[in-house]
């Protein structure tokens, strides 16, 4: 869970709910004469059950997961705006889980972003700070899969220049030891008819004395 949301979730619950938060069990409440109050406290509320939602997410075994995040898909895809699709893509940006998907995330909350009139004011600080982070967080990423394509490139090209030296050496010592043999080859020529000439040369010398 992001920090930076949840102070603002605490700030919000501290000053604009906790009129609304008895410590005792009061009478019936009066009727409120400002609905807008009324609709940031249940917007409040609704993104209070949102981060816990995120934090059991975390926590949950494999299964729970799933249905976790199941049902808020199957809630998003039955109303594909405001509040419902904040809390789908706030689930699917919450760390810790198989189904975690930031890249959803950022597009969902970008429609959001798109359209603020869908949420309540609390609702687009919380969808604000959200997508800043999911796009920090994905630049980040990229960044060091591009460092890392960057490095793995570079090392491809050094094995391939070490590849390339040490073929050419190895090309360059069979074209020597030819070469070594060729030389060889026409020492033992050049000895061979001396040998020849010796031998012939030796008999006909005896002859004359």
């Amino acid at each position: 869970m992001r920090l930076s949301s949840c102070h603002l979730l605490l700030l919000l619950m501290l000053t604009g709910c906790a009129a609304v938060t008895p410590t005792h069990s009061p009478p019936p409440a009066p009727h409120n004469d400002n609905p807008s109050e009324d609709r940031d406290a249940a917007a409040a509320m609704l993104m209070g059950s949102t981060f816990q939602s995120m934090q059991h997410l975390s926590q949950a075994p494999p299964a729970e997961q799933a249905e976790i995040l199941s049902a808020a898909r199957s809630s998003f895809e039955r109303t594909p705006q405001g509040s419902v699709q904040l809390r789908y893509a706030m689930l699917l940006a919450a760390p810790g889980h198989p189904g975690q998907n930031l890249t959803l995330a950022q597009t969902l909350l970008r429609q959001l972003a798109a359209q603020p009139e869908t949420l309540m004011p609390v609702e687009r600080a919380v969808a604000v700070i959200e997508l800043a982070q999911i796009d920090r967080e994905l630049g980040l990423r990229n960044e060091n899969d591009r460092l890392q394509a960057d490095s793995q490139r570079s090392d491809r090209e050094h094995n391939l220049a070490t590849q390339r030296r040490l073929q050419a050496e190895i090309d360059e010592n069979t074209r020597l030891r030819k070469q070594l043999d060729d030389a060889q080859a026409k020492l033992d020529a050049i000895a061979n008819i001396e040998r020849n000439l010796t031998s012939r040369k030796t008999p006909g010398e005896g002859r004359q004395q």
